[in-house]
């Protein structure tokens, strides 16, 4: 299973437009309907925001939303002490949803798949590592793949 991060969707929705990717979309209504593709409530939310045609088709092929429940929001507190942000302070790396999102993938030991920035060169504060930094930390660990490298590995062909 594929926990997807908004910036993946968005980035999927703007550069693979369904009107010229329809077998695109059709394969990934069909990764929904199998239950292997599915995100967090709030990356569902920063969709919607962004992308409301796109959380209009999520919504049109049945997409499975992850609730956030206590187990996950517990995870995304350990996360958030490692990264030493105290309070709300967050930095230039990940903010609050972006917590949660790890911890989702990370409490149901699944595939992130974020179009976050890599960062070559960890920034010397923790606060201000984005999401594919924060999921290889030892003490993290959550494997992650972008939107590219991931329909690349699906090896699905769309003629």
């Amino acid at each position: 299973m594929q926990a997807f991060d908004a910036s993946s969707m968005i980035y999927a929705w703007d550069n693979y437009p369904h009107d010229q990717f329809p077998k695109l979309w059709e394969w990934m209504a069909n990764q929904i309907s199998e239950g292997t593709l599915q995100m967090s409530e709030v990356a569902v939310e920063e969709v919607r925001h962004k992308a409301p045609e796109c959380n209009s088709w999520l919504r049109n092929n049945d997409f499975q939303i992850i609730s956030v429940d206590n187990a996950i929001l517990q995870e995304s507190y350990r996360i958030k002490g490692l990264l030493e942000i105290e309070e709300d302070n967050y930095g230039r790396g990940v903010d609050e949803n972006d917590l949660i999102i790890i911890a989702t993938a990370k409490i149901l030991n699944c595939e992130l798949v974020t179009d976050e920035g890599f960062q070559a060169n960890l920034p010397t504060h923790k606060y201000n590592y984005k999401i594919p930094a924060v999921c290889t930390m030892e003490t993290v660990n959550v494997s992650w793949i972008n939107f590219l490298r991931y329909l690349k590995r699906q090896g699905v062909i769309f003629g």
